[in-house]
């Protein structure tokens, strides 16, 4: 009987420990949906399972088709279209906390990049690899939602991530806090300049073509609360300013603070302070007689 035990000497950790799996998901155009440009603060890996069609980049299109891997860094403005004959099927992962560069991508055949402002998008075949074992396996633990489920994901995506830089001369460039940071404050901004507005985490998500889940989740560990409660607070604040300093009837006041109704506004206002509107207005006209 033969016996050969490999030792492993000298373990390292990971060298992902930033690395987040946000989501996988997977998709088969069916000819129901168009899909458009977006940007968002992490990246993603786009891994075309079958089919045919183009991705689009700041603008410029190049094809995509069986084991192509697309690797799409934060803010870069991107789509794709399928071919109506050969649908497109792809698996897509979302990830926090890393970027790509492609420095070194230069000689491999059939890579294309795009760049832009922000950062990179690169395609590039992944035929002799095992990419889509990991992501088929990936894709079964997260349907079953076994014990422990998101560890084995998480771990699926660090052995794919190194097989992509050992085989494919990727390498890691920054971690993407700082960028979705400023995505967050950019959100909180818009919510104190335009607090009055009819605003709802889909228009949000439109407008900072994010998605609204990842949206909702970001600014949430930004700020402490999700981004309609936020709304709601500073629409309080100003209600309180706007009781304190003007004669405007209340029903004037809800208006101007975007409120879909009085009654409403009396509600909210009252769960967050204790008091009416009108008792606030009384009471601080008390206190300063």
């Amino acid at each position: 009987m033969g016996n050969i035990r490999h030792r492993i000497e000298n373990a390292k950790p990971s060298v992902f420990e930033q690395a987040k799996l946000l989501y996988v998901s997977t998709s088969k155009y069916e000819g129901d949906w168009q899909s458009i440009p977006h940007s968002h603060p992490f990246s993603e890996l786009f891994y075309v399972v079958n089919g045919n069609g183009s991705f689009i980049a700041e603008g410029r299109e190049f094809p995509v088709s069986k084991n192509d891997m697309v690797v799409i860094n934060p803010q870069v403005e991107h789509t794709e279209k399928s071919r109506s004959t050969s649908p497109l099927e792809y698996i897509v992962l979302g990830i926090d906390g890393l970027s790509f560069s492609f420095e070194n991508m230069t000689g491999v055949p059939n890579a294309i990049s795009v760049q832009n402002t922000f950062g990179t998008i690169h395609k590039y075949n992944v035929q002799n690899t095992n990419a889509c074992s990991y992501l088929n396996i990936m894709l079964e633990e997260i349907s079953a939602k076994k014990e422990n489920y998101e560890t084995v994901c998480q771990s699926l995506l660090e052995v794919l991530l190194i097989c992509m830089l050992r085989n494919d001369n990727l390498s890691i460039i920054q971690n993407s806090s700082t960028v979705l940071n400023r995505e967050c404050m950019q959100i909180k901004n818009y919510l104190d300049s335009n607090y009055s507005e009819n605003i709802t985490l889909d228009s949000l998500a439109a407008l900072t073509h994010m998605n609204k889940y990842y949206l909702a989740h970001a600014f949430t560990k930004y700020t402490g609360i999700p981004p309609i409660n936020y709304l709601l607070q500073k629409r309080i604040q100003e209600g309180k300013s706007l009781l304190e300093s003007t004669a405007y009837s209340i029903a004037q006041i809800s208006s101007m603070l975007g409120f879909s109704s009085q009654s409403y506004f009396s509600q909210a206002f009252k769960k967050a302070t204790g008091k009416t509107p009108i008792q606030h207005r009384n009471a601080y006209r008390k206190e300063t007689q």
